[in-house]
């Protein structure tokens, strides 16, 4: 149903320490500035791979959690808390000179797995560095999210609700980045920053863990079979719908990262099982071609299933009408690659059988008229699905900073 993109989640960071920087007025500030590093750490430590951790330690340490990604969720669940607080408390005297000079000697510094000099680099990833507290909140809301998407891959397809319901909540950890993290993160730097550090990239996957969402919903109530036809129907053209404004929201921020990598344009539009990549056709403005073929593919599916519903309805003239248009439309958006070729036929014909056998009926009983043009029905797109709020929690603890 879903391609497995895993790719999102593999950012890597330099290691920070709070309390060599930052200077307290108490043995209490000092504990906590601890805290924050030592949670830090850990998550270093994971996605750097250089921990030393035995698994055995690891699932101690979460419960008895075997999940990987279960276990950095704990992680990350148990800094971010800590790092709102911290951030709450810098605010406070944050035009203050020494506070802009110690979180500069941070070097708050993350790797992308989104752009293109990072992906082609050989010597190993490149490091963006941006002196704003907001870059580590952001970077480290960015990886929660991608985990979260990871943990939702891990429930298919043993339990699809649950797989659902943790890809909305990375939509809704992807949502509040776009909306409420990045856009202050952006008026406060001019420097080069990464992907992830952008309200248009973060508000497209948001999306597009949405239409994942719905896509395992749609195989859930394909599963069951008590579904109709129709309700199927608009399902699939909802899922495409999102697919549509995911692309939206990409092209509102073109300027934002012009040396986005080909694996993240991938990513965008795999939900439905499209595998090639696709660097060239977004590099070479064939970009438009691949989004117009992918929504029609699932415009296919979406319509195979309406034209079944009107013919369970005995308006086979009509159904035949449907699905004949719903061919014509995606033969047209043939791409060139081959290897897309054969996707492409594969659902087409899938589809042509379906025609095949309601010509056959309607020639052999009905002898119903076929419409076509504008005779012919509008389906549109339900989108049932909506983000799960993120609500960031804060652990409230005393920070006294000298200044």
């Amino acid at each position: 149903m879903m391609l497995q993109y895993r790719d999102l989640a593999k950012l890597k960071t330099k290691k920070i320490v709070f309390e060599d920087v930052i200077a307290v007025r108490d043995s209490v500030s000092l504990e906590h500035l601890k805290e924050l590093s030592s949670k830090r750490r850990v998550i270093e430590d994971s996605i750097n791979q250089t921990s030393f951790i035995t698994e055995a330690i690891a699932r101690e340490m979460s419960g008895g959690s075997t999940s990987r990604c279960e276990q950095e969720r704990l992680r990350l669940e148990n800094y971010l808390p800590l790092l709102e607080n911290f951030i709450s408390h810098a605010d406070i005297v944050s035009n203050n000179s020494q506070m802009i000079r110690w979180t500069s000697q941070l070097k708050i510094q993350w790797s992308s797995v989104l752009s293109s000099s990072s992906f082609f680099n050989l010597t190993g990833p490149k490091f963006f560095q941006i002196d704003n507290l907001r870059f580590e909140l952001g970077m480290a809301l960015f990886l929660y999210g991608a985990v979260l998407r990871e943990r939702a891959l891990e429930f298919l397809p043993s339990d699809l609700k649950q797989s659902a319901f943790i890809y909305r909540e990375a939509a809704g950890v992807f949502h509040y980045l776009a909306h409420e993290v990045l856009p202050s993160l952006h008026s406060a730097i001019s420097a080069e920053r990464p992907p992830e550090a952008t309200s248009s990239v973060t508000s497209a996957i948001s999306l597009i863990c949405l239409a994942e969402a719905q896509a395992v919903y749609i195989r859930k109530a394909e599963e069951t079979g008590n579904t109709g036809f129709g309700v199927l129907a608009k399902l699939h053209l909802g899922v495409a719908e999102l697919l549509s404004e995911a692309v939206g929201a990409l092209n509102s921020g073109i300027g934002e990262y012009k040396a986005i990598s080909s694996r993240f344009l991938k990513f965008c539009f795999q939900i439905f099982k499209i595998s090639t990549p696709c660097i060239f056709f977004f590099f070479q403005n064939i970009h438009k071609e691949f989004i117009s073929s992918c929504k029609a593919l699932h415009e296919l599916r979406g319509h195979t299933y309406f034209s079944k519903g009107l013919k369970h309805d005995d308006q086979i003239g009509i159904a035949i009408g449907v699905l004949r248009d719903a061919l014509s439309n995606v033969k047209r958006k043939m791409p060139g690659d081959d290897s897309w070729k054969t996707f492409f036929r594969k659902e087409i014909e899938h589809s042509a059988d379906t025609l095949q056998k309601f010509e056959h009926e309607n020639e052999f009983v009905w002898h119903e008229k076929i419409p076509s043009g504008d005779e012919l029905p509008l389906l549109q797109g339900n989108e049932i699905v909506k983000i799960e709020p993120y609500r960031p929690k804060k652990w409230e603890r005393e920070l006294a900073f000298k200044t």
